[in-house]
Order: C-alpha cells, then sequence, then structure tokens
C-alpha cells in the first residue's frame, strides 16, 4: 500500500475551501517517473487545443488561440463549461479503464491503483475515500488529460464537429472548456448534449460555470458591445472593443474579481508588514507586482496594470503613515524618502505577441499600405508599437524589451520623415524621364 497523503485546504474567491494533497518525496519521485513514461505514450494522442498540465502549451497560448479561432471562423455564439469538482471525484474505474488501453505494463497499472486507494490523513485522522485523486501529486494531472481526452476531446473531433453545420472549435484548458459555434443551432445542440456525455462517466457540469452566450461582433456604428457577448477564460474578460481606427476588436483585460482580490491582499499586507523594514518591504512589493504583471502583462490590458501599481503606492503610504503617532506622512515626502531611494518596478506588458495576434488587416504581417502619387506603394507598419517593436507603451523607454520579431518585409531599416520625402522625389523624377 502507498503511504497516506496528507490534505490542507486553502481558501477561494467564494468563501469555500479547496483540498489540496501533500504527498510524501518519495512518492512525488516515483509519480514523477511513472508521468514520464506515460507522457511518452499519451502525448502523441493529444490534440492541439488541449491546454494545461501540459509542456509548451500556457494559459497565454490558449488565450491566444480563443481570440484567433473566433476571429477566423466567425464564431457568434460560445458554450462556456467547466467540470464540478474534477479532481474530488474522479471515477477510477474509467480512468483505469483509459489508461490500459495504452499501458500493458501491470507494474505500472498496480502501482496508479496503489496511488489511487491510498488514504487521506486530515487532522490526524485517516480515511479511504472511494473516489478522486489529491490535487498536488505528480499523477493527478496526467491522470486529469488522459480522462479528459478519451471523454471530451476525442469525443468532440470524431462525434461533435462532423455533424456541425457551420464551423466550430474547442479550447480546454485544463476541466474548463470553450465551444464556440458559427450557427446558434450547433451551440445550442452542444449545449444540451455536453451534460449527457460527462454523466456517462459519472461526471456532472459545474452549474454557475456552465453558460451559453451570444458573442457576435456588434454593428461599425456602436461604440462598444455594450456587455454582450463577453466572457471571463483564464482570469481575463473577452469582450468586443473599437481600436483608434474604429475596427471591431477582442480585447481582453482582468477579470473584476480578481483585480479585486489583489488590490484586497495587497492592502491587507500592508496592514500586516508596515512596521518591517523599508528594504523588506520594496523587496516584497517589486516581486508581488512582478508577479501580476508577468500572468496579466498583455496586450490591451495596460490599464488595469497602472490600476494595480497606483493602489500598490496608495496602500504603501497609507499603512506606513500609521506606524506612529507622529502622523500622516505628505506625497512629496514619501517620493523623496521612499519611492525615489527603493522604487517599485513600472508596469510592463510582459509576454510577446507574434505576427498574427495582433489587429488584423489586409495588409501582410500586420502592416499598412501607403499608396504614392505615381501609382506605387510601400507598406510602413501600422503603429508606433509596431515600428519601434517594444514591449511596453513608450518606444525607446529605458528598461522595454524588445519582443516583437521583425517581419522579413522590415528587414531593411525603417524610412524617417525626411529620408520618404527624398525617396517620393526621386521616384517622380525617375518616372518623368521614362515617360519623357
Amino acid at each position: 500500500m502507498a503511504p497516506p497523503v496528507e490534505r490542507v485546504w486553502i481558501e477561494q474567491e467564494d468563501g469555500k475551501k479547496r483540498p489540496i494533497g501533500k504527498p510524501g518525496f518519495e512518492d512525488k519521485s516515483v509519480q514523477r517517473a511513472v508521468v514520464m513514461l506515460l507522457e511518452a505514450l499519451f502525448e502523441p494522442a493529444f490534440p492541439a487545443f488541449a491546454h494545461g498540465c501540459r509542456k509548451g502549451h500556457s494559459p497565454h497560448q490558449a488565450l491566444h488561440e480563443l481570440r484567433e479561432q473566433c476571429r477566423k471562423q466567425n464564431i457568434t455564439w460560445r458554450v462556456e463549461a467547466e467540470v464540478r469538482g474534477f479532481f474530488d471525484t474522479l471515477d477510477w474505474s474509467h480512468l483505469r479503464a483509459f489508461i490500459q488501453q495504452r499501458v500493458n505494463d501491470g507494474g505500472i497499472v498496480r502501482r496508479i491503483g496503489k496511488w489511487l486507494h491510498a488514504g487521506v490523513l486530515e487532522a490526524g485522522a485517516l480515511s479511504s475515500p472511494d473516489k478522486g485523486t489529491p490535487q498536488g501529486g505528480g499523477i493527478s494531472p496526467m491522470g486529469s488529460k488522459v480522462f479528459l481526452h478519451r471523454v471530451l476531446d476525442a469525443w468532440f473531433v470524431t462525434a461533435v464537429q462532423p455533424r456541425m453545420q457551420g464551423r466550430g472549435f474547442l479550447t480546454r484548458f485544463a476541466d474548463a472548456c470553450i465551444i464556440g459555434c458559427e450557427l446558434e443551432a450547433d451551440a445550442r445542440r452542444g449545449m444540451a448534449v455536453l451534460p449527457k456525455r460527462f454523466n456517462r462517466f459519472r461526471r456532472t457540469m459545474h452549474p454557475d460555470k456552465t453558460a451559453f452566450m451570444a458573442c457576435k461582433q456588434p454593428p461599425s456604428r456602436e461604440p462598444s458591445a455594450r456587455g454582450t457577448g463577453s466572457v471571463d477564460c483564464l482570469g481575463f474578460t473577452h469582450d468586443w472593443a473599437k481600436t483608434r481606427r474604429g475596427y471591431g476588436v477582442s480585447k481582453r483585460k482582468t477579470v473584476g474579481k480578481r483585480l479585486r482580490r489583489c488590490m484586497r491582499a495587497l492592502w491587507t499586507w500592508g496592514r500586516e508588514n508596515r512596521h518591517a523594514p523599508l528594504q523588506a518591504q520594496s523587496q516584497t512589493l517589486g516581486l508581488k507586482l512582478r508577479g501580476y504583471d508577468q500572468y496579466y502583462g498583455i496586450r490591451g490590458n495596460f490599464t488595469r496594470l497602472e490600476v494595480v501599481y497606483e493602489h500598490t503606492e496608495r496602500a504603501w503610504r497609507s499603512w506606513l503613515s500609521r506606524r506612529s503617532h507622529k502622523g500622516h506622512i505628505r506625497w512629496q515626502k514619501c517620493v523623496e524618502s521612499v519611492h525615489r531611494k527603493r522604487p517599485l518596478p513600472k508596469p510592463r506588458i510582459r509576454h510577446n505577441i507574434s505576427q498574427g495576434q495582433g489587429q488584423q488587416s489586409d495588409a501582410p504581417h500586420g502592416v499598412s499600405p501607403v499608396w504614392l502619387a505615381t501609382g506605387a506603394r510601400l507598406w510602413l507598419p501600422r503603429n508606433r508599437m509596431r515600428a519601434t517593436f517594444t514591449s511596453g507603451s513608450v518606444g525607446r523607454a529605458p528598461g522595454n524589451r524588445c519582443l516583437y520579431p521583425e517581419p522579413d518585409c522590415l528587414q531593411r531599416p525603417l524610412l524617417r520623415r525626411s529620408c520618404f520625402r527624398q525617396q517620393v522625389s526621386a521616384s517622380v523624377m525617375w518616372l518623368q524621364l521614362a515617360e519623357s
């Protein structure tokens, strides 16, 4: 028998608690070795749209795929679904059957069975559940990938997609998925048959996180989508908006609940650690801000990054003012004595936006045509961000990294305004000489 797994509970946003397992060191090592063997067998069969707990599949790739599929396939309806208590209620019999379809080694199958039947140690009391896998172990993510591949991914590709009258796609990250459909009838049928599919394998859908909604692009005369078709996925709210040129585009911003939770956590931390040394406070707040920007620092979400940064400055100043009875610290004094000596990291766009991920147009490589009076044309960058190939909101500001790859058509140096005029004049002169 495998040793029992210690269980701890962590709080969630809605006030509920989630169980987390803490297996021993030896179990972790053996589980990692078994997972490496299973990955070599199952990874080639997993589709590209299945993200989560996989090497080379980050949440930002899932977000990009969702945005691009909706744009390319003219998706107007979405089905958002999530399995209720997936790891806590995973059925062992179906999981073993799915694993044995590719694994014939009896030693590995018996070892997985021992981990599933290992008891749970909570507050000194030992219990033996008959379903579920503890989150925190190495075998649990692998088992979830195998289970969802057979139940959802392969079923959608072989049974659902061929029966659709219009175009559609599936994007899944762990136990949460989004099905996009071009036609309303396909989306309604998918919404009706998806719970039945999971009930067949003794699973249920989460009633609050399973929804059917329209996501059609608003008419061009309307300023925005006005909240129609917005969906929350992986911590971001996807909604239709307008660009500076008036084009409709799907933009992403931090979910309001996540933003408020982060701001509350920063305020609470400042209250509990206001008597710590300033150097230690500055380093910890810098790590928190960098960690926040590392996930939420995508294009279109810079305003929310600034909100978190300004709130951190206000919270830090507010709780430093309460360290003693001497009173409130003025903002000028706080800037001179704290922010200049121990500055916090500025908000930055951290993630690379590859070619084709930005605002789309008919021009190649995301650039716009400039037509000359002679009938010739040049391809110049669409905007200042593409012109400078930087990751921040300011072109050549210190600290910005060059993240945008330079297209093949722009390998030569960009034309300045004076050089551009000279080239136009030269082109006109040569055309006049050719006509004469």
